[in-house]
């Protein structure tokens, strides 16, 4: 007897749908066969299955099996496969009737004794269900939550392999309510700007970047508030609406990261060691994996000690900065990562971290220039802002602290609020191309003489001179500004030229 099962196959944080054809054949030896390209998890589902159905008080058939996850040419990977499998195969035993199966999607692992396990990628399977148009969704019950989230067909927790039989009927599990989103922004517990004292153009440097979605590089010695500050960036920041929240639920559940009790959509902050390989910094691996660039979708990438991470990893940020996404391609098909996010960067100097001006250097002849040629040309191009900071005094460390994350983010929320109203929901000034930058920017005469003389001065490249134009535009927002003033200007070269002396 014949009978089909539907769920999803994971890849990165994408899902495609996957029928499980399950043919319970009555001649030949007792035999249990699974094709489709399934990499090893999914071939131990065979064990699970047989062993969750004898222990939910299910007969497993003593036939030979085929069971088929098409299409055939779409690797399948983890154990969320299971749950379809143990359907199709009750099914087409006669222990379950076929009609319960359809328009159902299901997903879910199988523990030996029937308990059914939660899985990564929910969110996106709920939302590929409704997109489908199916009736119901069978999830087990700790990913309820999770995929009622996206309002999509009704959900059915499941906890034990038994409860399959109360599929349709007037038994079956009622659907959990969602997770409530708070969309609030920070934590109330986040680190607060005011901690960062002595550093008033870092502070600077760190609202304008909030305020348009731009990339940040600090330079300078160890105990100058490199990190302290980055670490506050996220208490500046606006809050998510709902339609970004849920692109960061989406990438956190399919990675297997979304909290299984209450969610605050937060901007992400992802600081990776320096340690990272390439394909864990911007994603890889067979099957493709999301890496910490789209971990910190529409959120903060931190990195930290810029210089110890090796020229390979760093490079590869180049595609990531530029559009937003990250393509890995491989022989079986290509995947698309999203990675909408703010770099902010710190490094030392040099690797002793005093610097060769300061004449108290350590560093060998030449191994400075090594150390700062991690950073390319082409990467350090396409870093919006570079700020050099010195340690603070004594008396610095010893006043009061400055102003606090709520003041900056108010004002943070006020300039992203115009910029929305000119490029629409979500965008900022950093995600603007060619055509809507040459738009917004409405330079005055005097703003164009000092971008002219500052292009001149500082040999600015073609990226170089849009990125002045961004930063010029988004400083203009913080003040309100329609048009792009001298000053505006002046203080956008100033935020980057001072990285590079």
């Amino acid at each position: 007897m014949l009978a089909t099962a539907r769920t999803f196959s994971l890849l990165g944080i994408e899902v495609r749908e996957v029928h499980v054809e399950i043919d319970v054949c009555s001649g030949g030896l007792p035999a249990f066969s699974l094709v489709g390209l399934p990499d090893a998890a999914v071939r131990e589902s065979r064990e699970r299955v047989r062993s969750a159905l004898e222990n939910s008080g299910f007969r497993f058939p003593q036939h030979r099996i085929t069971a088929n996850l098409a299409p055939a040419d779409l690797r399948k990977a983890g154990p969320s496969f299971d749950l379809a499998i143990a359907a199709g195969l009750l099914a087409a035993s006669g222990q379950l009737r076929a009609e319960q199966l359809a328009g159902i999607m299901l997903a879910g692992e199988l523990a030996l004794d029937g308990a059914i396990r939660p899985v990564h990628g929910t969110l996106a399977m709920a939302e590929a269900a409704k997109l489908l148009g199916c009736r119901a969704m069978a999830v087990p019950a700790a990913n309820g939550p999770e995929a009622a989230l996206a309002q999509g067909p009704r959900v059915v927790p499941l906890e034990r392999l038994g409860q399959l039989t109360l599929l349709g009927t007037e038994d079956e599990p009622a659907a959990p309510p969602p997770f409530e989103l708070s969309l609030n922004g920070a934590a109330p517990d986040s680190p607060d700007l005011s901690d960062l004292r002595g550093q008033p153009y870092l502070r600077d440097a760190l609202e304008v970047a909030a305020a348009g979605g731009h990339s940040l590089l600090i330079i300078g010695p160890p105990g100058a508030g490199k990190s302290l500050a980055a670490r506050r960036l996220p208490s500046i920041l606006p809050p998510l609406s709902r339609s970004d929240a849920m692109d960061v639920l989406r990438v956190a559940s399919a990675c297997g990261l979304l909290a299984r009790t209450a969610t605050a959509a937060q901007r992400p902050f992802r600081a990776p060691h320096h340690t990272i390989s390439t394909a864990g910094l911007v994603g890889g691996g067979s099957p493709p994996r999301a890496g910490e660039v789209t971990l910190a979708h529409r959120g903060v990438l931190f990195l930290d000690e810029l210089g110890e991470f090796s020229r390979e990893a760093l490079e590869a940020l180049r595609q990531p900065l530029e559009e937003g996404r990250v393509a890995i391609a491989r022989a079986r098909g290509a995947v698309e990562l999203p990675c909408r996010f703010m770099l902010v960067a710190a490094s030392n100097p040099c690797p002793c971290g005093r610097g060769e001006e300061s004449g108290e250097c350590e560093c060998q002849p030449g191994s400075a220039r090594r150390y700062r040629a991690k950073l390319s040309g082409a990467l350090a191009d396409r870093i919006d802002i570079s700020v050099p900071v010195d340690r603070p005094s004594a008396k610095d460390m010893g006043a009061k602290g400055g102003v606090d994350s709520a003041s900056v983010r108010a004002r943070v929320v006020a300039a992203r609020e115009r910029q929305e109203r000119r490029l629409g929901p979500g965008r900022c000034n950093a995600d603007m191309d060619l055509v809507e930058l040459r738009a917004a920017a409405l330079l005055t005469p005097a703003a164009r003489r000092t971008l002219a003389q500052g292009h001149a001065k500082l040999r600015l490249s073609g990226r170089g001179h849009d990125r002045v134009l961004r930063v010029s535009r988004t400083i203009a927002d913080l003040a309100g500004a329609q048009r792009i003033e001298a000053e505006h200007v002046a203080r956008a070269i100033g935020l980057r030229r001072r990285g590079a002396e």
